[in-house]
C-alpha cells in the first residue's frame, strides 16, 4: 500500500483545497501525488413516468461551453455532513423547481479518483410536481428542459451531454431499471 510521508496544502478557496503529498510506494520508491479535496455532491435524475428526463444547461467555465446535465450540486460552506438526500431534494428544487414524492438512492461514485477525493451521491426522483426554480446567483444563466428518451440519446450522441457524473448516473439508472434506461 502507498504510505503518505508528508502532506502540505498548496492552495485553498471556498470550494476546494489542493494538497501535495510525498508518498512511499510499496516497493519503497518515493512518489508525489497532487490531490484536489472537494466535498461530495448530490446528482438527481428527475424522471417522468414515460421515461423522459428533466435536464439543466449552464455555462461551465473550465471548458468554456454550455452543456446539458442532470441537476447537481454540493452544500454551501457550513452545511457539510448533512444528509445527501436533503441535498438532492434542495438541488432539484433550486435548479428545476421540481419536487419529488419518491426519491430512490442509486449509489455513490467517485468523480475523478485519480486526482480528487470528491464523491457523488446519485438519486432517482420520480412522481414529480412542478414549481418555480430557486436558483443561486451562480445559476442565473441556467436553462432547463424536459427531454423524451430519444431526445436524451440524441443529446449524448451530439456531444451536448458530456458531464461524466451525468453519464455515469445514467448507467446506475440502467442497472436500477434492470438494463433499460
Amino acid at each position: 500500500m502507498i504510505r503518505t510521508v508528508r502532506s502540505r496544502e498548496v492552495y485553498r478557496n471556498p470550494w476546494m483545497t489542493v494538497r501535495e503529498d510525498d508518498v512511499q510506494r510499496p516497493d519503497g520508491s518515493p512518489g508525489l501525488y497532487g490531490v484536489v479535496d472537494k466535498p461530495d455532491f448530490a446528482l438527481v435524475i428527475p424522471r417522468d413516468a414515460d421515461g423522459g428526463f428533466h435536464l439543466v444547461e449552464q455555462y461551465r467555465y473550465p471548458v468554456a461551453g454550455r452543456y446539458w446535465e442532470f441537476p447537481q450540486g454540493s452544500w454551501p460552506a457550513g452545511h457539510e455532513g448533512e444528509a445527501p438526500l436533503d441535498l438532492a431534494r434542495a438541488e432539484l428544487r433550486e435548479e428545476t423547481g421540481l419536487r419529488a414524492d419518491r426519491m430512490t438512492y442509486l449509489g455513490r461514485m467517485h468523480v475523478a479518483y485519480g486526482y480528487a477525493s470528491q464523491g457523488c451521491h446519485v438519486f432517482l426522483a420520480e412522481e414529480l410536481t412542478e414549481g418555480a426554480p430557486e436558483r443561486e446567483a451562480t445559476e442565473a444563466d441556467m436553462r432547463q428542459r424536459r427531454v423524451a428518451p430519444d431526445e436524451w440519446r440524441a443529446l449524448i450522441r451530439g456531444g451536448r451531454v458530456t458531464d461524466a457524473a451525468t453519464l455515469a448516473a445514467y448507467t446506475l439508472l440502467g442497472l436500477h431499471l434492470g438494463g433499460a434506461g
